[in-house]
């Protein structure tokens, strides 16, 4: 069979969204817990559960921490010792990012975490989309040997970034010697797919797919807030194999 010059890559946090999102036909899972605070580093014992009975490539999400992307020294030696412990459970690969003070990627830090990682392909995750200079990081990231960024083009969503997501793979496309894949995310689905797929070079979509699946609970004690009064504690967000699958038709649309 023709290898898919397309890749969709589905965020996931749960075991149930895994399974969803290859139900709706994804070629790769971004695993990580909290996804509703964008994401930290998951579980082995989740991965472990993923992997026993989704088939797809997963890579890991590393990242101790809500906030920004400034990393104390311990926190490094953390997501070191995570990577090391997340490939022992099956990692396929791995996302990550730090940036210093200036706004200018922490290559000394990736460096060390790359090293960490020993040969397994690494995404560098939507750190870069708060870096000073998105083409000083790109280059950055090629001399780390980085394979994809995970990128908005700078902006809030992927739509809203679209000039620089296309000066970027535009650029990626065009590059011979060391092309590194330009992974387009935030507010991704079907729909604009279709559109980045007819202005952009983008060969690669990272979506969670996700809604809400309100709780089974029937007793709800309403003077109690686990968290954040902004978020619903009655409802899970999950991904949805329909929108899944409605974002890879897309792809094999343009394939055809």
């Amino acid at each position: 069979m023709k290898k898919s010059r397309y890749l969709l890559e589905c965020c996931v946090d749960s075991l149930a969204s895994a399974e969803e999102a290859a139900k709706g036909g994804a070629d790769r899972l971004e695993l990580c817990s909290n996804l509703i605070i964008g994401g930290t580093t998951p579980s082995p014992i989740l991965l472990s559960q993923i992997r026993e009975r989704v088939s797809l490539p997963v890579y890991a999400l590393i990242r101790p921490r809500s906030g920004d992307f400034l990393y104390a020294d311990a926190e490094i030696a953390q997501m070191r010792a995570e990577i090391e412990l997340l490939k022992e459970y099956g990692a396929d690969g791995f996302v990550i990012g730090c940036l210093r003070a200036d706004g200018a990627l922490d290559t000394q830090a990736l460096s060390s975490l790359m090293e960490a990682c020993k040969g397994l392909p690494v995404t560098l995750h939507r750190a870069f989309d708060l870096c000073r200079n998105a083409f000083e990081a790109l280059e950055s990231a090629k001399k780390l040997g980085i394979s994809t960024i995970l990128t908005s083009g700078q902006k809030n969503t992927c739509m809203e970034g679209l000039p620089m997501l296309k000066k970027l793979s535009d650029k990626e496309s065009q590059d011979s010697k060391t092309p590194l894949r330009i992974m387009a995310g935030s507010g991704v689905n079907a729909d604009v797919i279709r559109a980045l797929l007819r202005q952009s070079a983008v060969t690669a979509f990272h979506m969670s797919g996700k809604r809400a699946v309100h709780s089974a609970m029937q007793y709800r004690n309403p003077d109690v807030l686990m968290g954040s009064a902004a978020l619903d504690e009655y409802a899970v967000w999950q991904t949805d194999s329909a929108e899944i699958k409605k974002a890879k038709e897309e792809l094999r649309l343009s394939e055809a």
